[in-house]
């Protein structure tokens, strides 16, 4: 017993954000804002199921187009309809905000074949209102491969039934985005990610569940001189294969 709690205690401490093999995972998250990608997504919920092909290149309907229809999902749709209208919706694919989402320290239990690392949501520019209300409620855990420098998740979940910000119980709220990396630059990418809601007001209960898995990206700088500036300002180390796909999809 004592040398399993030694062993506890050995595998589970402090690291300041962005220390140790933390500092190349977050860089590898931290795209150029020249660096675009065009993908297909896979939108699903319980009723619904779209695919939708972006390419920042295009023009008019041809930039987001629906690949693929099947079922009735009205708030599904709206999912859609948002990311569609947003100026570049190839930005959801970049977490380039996770540094300062971090805080200044973690918790991390050294897992073996990854870091689980617990922290504290810290608002950063890119969250909106929600996204400040949650981070004061939600449990956030990050998954971290120390041998290949790289995030291969991201969780948030409600511990506990909270009121929620516009009324009501909230009482399940999971959140998960899921990495990947691009293998020409080396830079981190959101893959997927899903979310699952539980919420009771009025006698009601409502329920919600939907995913998103980006079955295909090209990336790609926005000019030659971009790319150009981009490789010449850094040294590209080759990416090591750990076999930790299984977490992140």
């Amino acid at each position: 017993m004592v040398l399993s709690m030694w062993l506890a205690l050995f595998m589970a401490f402090s690291l300041v954000t962005g220390s140790g093999p933390m500092d190349s995972a977050l860089s590898a998250t931290e795209a150029p804002k020249t660096l675009r990608a065009a993908f297909t997504v896979e939108l699903q919920s319980d009723r619904a199921r779209r695919v939708y092909a972006f390419d920042p290149r295009q023009h008019g309907a041809e930039r987001w187009k629906v690949l693929d229809w099947q079922g009735e999902d009205d708030e599904l749709e709206e999912v859609a309809a948002n990311w569609a209208a947003e100026t570049a919706p190839d930005g959801r694919l970049f977490p380039d905000d996770l540094r300062a989402s971090l805080g200044r320290t973690v918790d991390v239990d050294d897992r073996g074949h990854a870091w689980q690392i617990s922290f504290r949501h810290a608002p950063s520019r890119n969250d909106g209102e929600f996204d400040v209300w949650a981070a004061e409620r939600l449990q956030a855990t990050a998954w971290l491969d120390p041998v290949g420098e790289r995030f291969l998740r991201i969780d948030y979940h409600l511990p506990r039934p909270v009121a929620g910000p516009e009324g009501g119980k909230l009482t399940r709220y999971n959140q998960s985005y899921f990495l990947r990396t691009e293998p020409r630059w080396g830079m981190s990418y959101v893959s997927g990610f899903s979310v699952e809601l539980e919420a009771r007001a009025a006698f009601r209960k409502i329920e919600r569940r939907y995913s998103a898995n980006v079955v295909q990206a090209e990336f790609f700088f926005a000019s030659a001189a971009a790319q150009r500036d981009f490789e010449q300002g850094r040294t590209v180390q080759p990416q090591l294969m750990t076999g930790l796909d299984g977490l992140a999809r």
